[in-house]
């Protein structure tokens, strides 16, 4: 990944340095395995746990000649052990390391990403709770419809993001698996009660029925989780966007002293981080797509997954950390602007309670399709009169055959949305 994009936390688990500490850890963690059952003297494990030490520019070295990272790194181990580098990868295939060290890389990514989730939406709830009862004009289509409250709307937003919290846990859980069973998954070269207590020490569930790698269906689903959160973030940062566009200008994101918009219109205040949520967020979906495409190897393996994999999976962590990131910062300073906000609530002179009157005109026993057509009739009036949808209600004829001007006039009182905005907030958390 590029720097511009990359945290410093996340992007150090995808470092070579970490990569080969965790192989050693595994490796170790084996070791231990094998001792329990007598097979690897104790004196041996515990020699190699104190000589042991990566020196990542070696492993670069040996892999140019062996072209195969895992032997490199063994052999690279082999030379600070001394004799008891034969015991060093006993009895395991290269898979069993990688996909093992890569599943503690995931759960500690998906750790981080879980909490980047949980910050958002401790900043989206405090935003959802400030502006609980500002009305807004709600949008389908782009047309106006009806009203609801920005707090409400950020509401929305928050539970989403709630329930990507709960898909990372599943995801995490999913993903915690070891697999120590040599070539094609029998332990026909090491034992189950090795695979076993390795992977306990590394809190990992040993792989059932594994190949010669772990099934690919669970670096899929941990893939399309991420993705899934970044078509969430996306989601929000599209609309800030859109309700930052001059027509509307509801919102904005922060804008800091000193920045500058375009280098031709010294006038210009665009919405760059959520456009560049939104261009990222594309990557890291596209990247689950590819993941899925992973899922199907060759009989007991393939290497096609592989590739794929040292792109796919750091990509899309680090990507998803920094999005996450990026809008948290976001709505925390997000500027909210009352006044344009009012003017568009007023754009369609309460054409949007068009519902609330032929909910009225129901409930005193008209048929829908007669109250309808007398509800488009006033409505059409109100648009070619410019005039205010209440005014054409109310001297509808047909429509002051059923509502008097108070039971017309309750119609356009917002109060009772707001009771049933502060029941939604009531039982957010239910």
């Amino acid at each position: 990944m590029i720097p511009r994009y990359t945290r410093d936390k996340i992007g150090a688990l995808w470092s070579e340095t970490r990569k080969f500490e965790t192989w050693l850890k595994v490796e170790l963690a084996v070791l231990e395995g094998w001792s329990k059952t007598g097979r690897v003297p104790a004196e041996a494990v515990a020699r190699i746990r104190q000589t042991a030490r990566v020196n990542p520019e070696r492993i670069a070295e040996l892999e140019a000649i062996t072209h195969h990272d895992v032997i490199a790194f063994v052999e690279q181990i082999g030379e600070t052990i001394g004799e008891d580098a034969c015991w060093f990868h006993y009895g395991l295939t290269s898979s069993d390391i990688l996909d093992t060290s890569l599943a503690l890389i995931l759960v500690d990514a998906g750790t981080i990403i879980r909490q980047d989730l949980v910050d958002l939406a401790e900043v989206l709830q405090e935003k959802a709770e400030t502006y609980k009862d500002l009305l807004v004009m709600g949008r389908t289509h782009g047309v106006h419809a009806e009203m609801l409250t920005l707090g409400y709307r950020i509401a929305g937003w928050r539970q989403e993001i709630v329930r990507n919290v709960r898909r990372m846990d599943s995801a995490i859980s999913e993903i915690s698996v070891g697999k120590i069973s040599g070539a094609v998954g029998t332990h026909s070269t090491v034992p189950p009660e090795v695979e076993e207590h390795a992977c306990a020490l590394l809190g990992l569930k040993p792989e059932r029925f594994a190949t010669q790698v772990i099934g690919r269906d669970r670096h899929a689903m941990f893939l399309s989780t991420l993705g899934v959160a970044a078509a969430s973030a996306e989601r929000i940062a599209l609309q800030i966007r859109l309700l930052q566009q001059t027509e509307l200008a509801e919102l904005a994101e922060p804008f800091r002293r000193g920045q500058k918009g375009s280098s031709a219109m010294p006038h210009k205040r665009n919405p760059i981080l959520c456009e560049r949520i939104c261009g990222l967020a594309r990557v890291v979906k596209k990247n689950a797509s590819a993941g899925l495409d992973n899922v199907a190897l060759w009989y007991e393996r393939d290497i096609s997954h592989s590739s794929a994999e040292r792109l796919l999976l750091p990509e899309s962590t680090i990507l998803l950390d920094y999005i996450l990131a990026l809008l948290t910062a976001v709505v925390r300073d997000l500027q909210v602007f009352p006044d344009a906000i009012e003017r568009n609530l007023t754009l369609t002179r309460g054409l949007t309670c068009s519902q609330a009157v032929l909910n009225a005109l129901l409930r005193k026993g008209v048929a829908r399709k007669e109250a309808y057509e007398m509800v488009q009739e006033s409505a059409f009036d109100a648009i070619r009169t410019a005039g205010e949808f209440r005014d054409a209600v109310r001297r509808n004829p047909r429509i002051r055959r059923y509502l008097t001007d108070a039971e017309a006039d309750a119609c356009f009182d917002p109060s009772p949305l707001r009771r049933t905005i502060a029941d939604a907030f009531s039982k957010a958390d239910e």
